[in-house]
């Protein structure tokens, strides 16, 4: 990443190139974000950096975090502001079987799942949120 414009801080740039992907859904809604070492790698800049930026971000509404978990672009962005990428819009991870998903596979509760949501957007408001599960394949 080049360096900032003098006087803006490390974290405000960060922050900005995160919010652009974004905005520009190469992190699409609902996605993870990379993690916090693989951003202070790639931004060479210190993990409390990378954290500010993340919590920049929390507070201008483009991501949402899962203590222990990750941090994940936003499914609504703040008022104002709709991706430019091609609708509908799919991300996918992995989780946990809750009891509902465990009965419904055969399953024990925490088993391995893919996730996948599709959000069908409208001028930029949501217009439906479809989400499917599959068994994790031991490949992936």
């Amino acid at each position: 990443m080049p360096t900032p414009h003098y006087g803006q801080p490390r974290y405000r740039a960060i922050a900005d190139e995160l919010r652009e992907r974004i905005e520009s859904g190469a992190i699409p809604p609902g996605a993870p974000l990379p993690t916090e070492s693989t951003l202070t790698a790639e931004f060479r800049a210190a993990r409390g950096t990378v954290r500010q930026a993340i919590a920049a971000l929390r507070t201008d509404g483009f991501v949402t975090t899962e203590h222990g978990r990750a941090t994940y672009a936003s499914l609504r962005l703040p008022a104002g502001r709709e991706t430019t990428a091609h609708l509908p819009t799919t991300a996918q991870r992995e989780v946990a079987a809750d009891p509902e998903l465990a009965a419904l596979f055969a399953v024990e509760v925490g088993t391995p799942l893919v996730e996948q949501q599709s959000i069908d957007r409208s001028h930029g408001s949501v217009k439906a949120v479809v989400r499917t599960y599959r068994l994790l394949r031991p490949s992936q």
